[in-house]
This record gives structure tokens, sequence and C-alpha cells, in this order.
């Protein structure tokens, strides 16, 4: 175990996980290796002198750089996040469709055209012709619920 009490040893992989956040960024490795220089200089300064304490004072200021600095450094250095509607549904409502199979009057099925494929759709108890646009304002499983177009 006299290799964990080399301080070059300590420096090297420091500086290798420092260099590895380039290659696999995360904002951790470059921590880890902060932790590796502070084992190497507490070896070179003589605060520690077993593979127990090196192995102990590694995880512990790892760690304590990783809960201290983290959150700072990814302020400054955070990647891409985009926050958008995980209910994909809801961005459905309000579309205009083309009405390809005549809906109505009251409950009669019919098809609509929508995204380039045709759906099931009921409309609200008012009759949609072929070629008539109308507006989808609800969902019932894998029917779309539609009314008529103002503009149609």
């Amino acid at each position: 175990m006299d290799i964990l009490i080399n301080p070059n040893l300590w420096l090297a992989a420091g500086l290798v996980l420092m260099f590895a956040e380039l290659v696999i960024p995360g904002g951790i490795i470059v921590f880890l290796g902060g932790g590796g220089i502070v084992v190497a200089f507490a070896l070179w300064v003589g605060l520690i002198s077993s593979w127990v304490d090196a192995l102990t004072l590694f995880f512990i200021s790892s760690l304590v750089l990783i809960l201290s600095l983290r959150s700072l450094l990814m302020k400054f250095a955070g990647g891409d996040s985009t926050r958008s509607n995980t209910n994909e549904i809801l961005d459905v409502f309000g579309e205009t469709v083309t009405v390809v199979e005549t809906i109505g009057p009251a409950e009669l099925p019919g098809r609509i055209l929508f995204r380039d494929t045709q759906w099931a759709a009921l409309s609200d108890g008012s009759q949609i012709l072929v070629g008539e646009t109308a507006r989808i304002v609800a969902l019932d499983n894998v029917t779309y619920i539609v009314e008529k177009s103002p503009n149609s």
C-alpha cells in the first residue's frame, strides 16, 4: 500500500481526473481531481503519513469540494437545459384539422386528418362536413373531440 502514500501519484491522478472532466462533463470528476491534489499537498507537507489517512482525506476532501463548489461552478459553466411541456397532449388542443369523413350530427363518429394521420373524431353535436376545418377541443382515449372552426 506504499503506492497510496506517494504524493506524485496523487498529483498525477488528480490532474488526470481534472482533464477527464473535459471529456466526460458533469461537474463531478473535477472535484475528485481536486481531492487528489489536496491529498498530494498533505503528503508533501507531512500532514498525513498512512494510506488510510490518504484515502480518508481523499474521500472527505472530494465530498466537501463537491458539496461546496459544484452549485457555484454550475452557475458559471452549466450545460444547456430547457423546460418544456411534458404532457404533449396539451399541445394538441386548439389545433386546426381537416375533416375527411363527415362527423355528426349528434354522436355519429367521423374522421379527421391530423399530422398526416387519420383519427376518429366526434363533434360537439353539430355536423361537420368533409373538407371543412375543425378545432380540437378534447381527447377521449384515441378519439378527438372537435368543434367546427369559425372560418370554415
